[in-house]
């Protein structure tokens, strides 16, 4: 604990700081469990997301080997061009949200492309949006790892350090304040009595 002055305006101060401390406290304590939730439900849903992306890998697996034909080249149709994003605020934190891929209008001779490409490449979408959709995700939780790390932190410097040294500072300067207190009085009457004796002795002679 650093150094203090055991002085009046010193014990205003630790009071005024132990005051929003506690104030403040609660507020961090909210914070932290809000963060808690939403990283449950946020695993959650990336659980739930992890497994479709195997279901439809397990899909894909039984028609892939069609991809190796030499007339059809899908890599242009099923890379998105663009991933749209939008955020949502969960205690103070910005998290990003998944809201679609876009992908480019595949122009083909349907006479001459073969019967499964169509749904091929929708089943080959679905998967690339999922990918798109967990990499979000992941990174979300991150971010809510990172500030929930940082709370928790200032939660336990609050409650472990600040406000039982406030209050310890608080004790120590109310110990010797209450005792300069009472040396003053005690020195107060220890003249009182001096004078009086004095007074006493000038009236005997």
């Amino acid at each position: 604990m650093p150094k203090v002055k055991l002085t009046k305006g010193e014990l205003k101060r630790q009071r005024d700081a132990l005051k929003q401390y506690e104030r403040y406290l609660p507020t961090l304590q909210l914070k932290k469990q809000q963060l808690q939730l939403e990283i449950h439900h946020q695993e959650a849903l990336l659980k739930d997301k992890t497994d479709e992306k195997k279901e439809v890998t397990a899909e894909i697996k039984e028609w892939a080997g069609l991809l190796s034909d030499k007339g059809v080249d899908a890599r242009q149709w099923i890379a998105p061009g663009k991933v749209n994003r939008a955020s949502r605020n969960i205690a103070g934190v910005e998290l990003p949200l998944f809201r679609g891929a876009e992908f480019q209008k595949p122009e083909y001779d349907l006479f001459i492309m073969p019967l499964w490409v169509d749904a091929g490449i929708l089943e080959l979408r679905k998967l690339v949006s999922l990918l798109e959709e967990i990499k979000v995700a992941e990174e979300g939780i991150g971010i809510l790892k990172r500030e929930l790390r940082v709370t928790t932190q200032r939660v336990n410097l609050f409650e472990k350090v600040k406000i039982p040294e406030a209050k310890e500072v608080i004790r120590l300067i109310k110990i010797y304040i209450g005792d300069q207190m009472a040396n003053a009085v005690g020195r107060s009457k220890t003249a009182k009595r001096k004078i009086e004796e004095s007074i006493l002795q000038e009236a005997a002679v």
